[in-house]
């Protein structure tokens, strides 16, 4: 393997685990016990604790637009992740999920890494406020071919920031196999 796909390689796992970490962090907040989050705030923030954290994240609203095309057992995403305010992200995380298992083999753009049978994830970038990201584009070989795929495209890291509006983030896409596109 050369130096620079390694490098992209590790950038891109350094993304996943700091968004399983946000992630967890996130879940705690919002599955904690009944009340704690009631009883956190009514005392304040600890200084340097988690809720003075969370209560300094940004807010982002991240959203995504794009097209999935589904030929001969080729699957084709092409995507542009956005930031709709009121803050701008350092860097996020795309997460392609398929009905279909992936080919063994695969050729994935920079930034992006398998993340399991049926997973890709992606760096966006920095995300400016009120801007979008880098473009990112993807040719997905299915391990055999099939009539149909869904591809479901969420945000799997996001940097901590508050986001209100998961509906422009979160897509659930049926791609026929007959090559037509779909938009989302």
């Amino acid at each position: 393997m050369d130096e620079e796909v390694v490098a992209v390689r590790r950038g891109a796992a350094r993304s996943v685990v700091m968004g399983l970490a946000g992630l967890a962090g996130a879940a705690g907040l919002l599955c904690g016990a009944p009340g704690a989050a009631a009883a956190a705030g009514a005392a304040g923030p600890e200084p340097g604790g988690p809720a003075a954290a969370a209560a300094a994240a940004p807010e982002a609203d991240v959203a995504y637009h794009g097209r999935v095309a589904l030929a001969g057992g080729e699957l084709r995403v092409w995507l542009v992740p956005w930031s709709e305010g009121p803050s701008e992200l350092p860097d996020s995380t795309v997460r392609l999920r398929l009905s279909a298992e992936l080919a063994d083999r695969q050729d994935l753009a920079a930034g992006c890494v398998r993340a399991g049978a049926r997973e890709v994830v992606c760096e966006t970038g920095p995300l400016p406020r009120h801007g979008q990201g880098r473009h990112i584009g993807l040719v997905l070989g299915l391990k055999e071919p099939v009539p149909e795929v869904v591809v479901r495209i969420d945000t799997w890291w996001n940097g901590g920031a508050a986001d209100r509006n998961l509906a422009n983030n979160q897509h659930a896409v049926l791609a026929l196999d007959t090559g037509d596109t779909y938009a989302f």
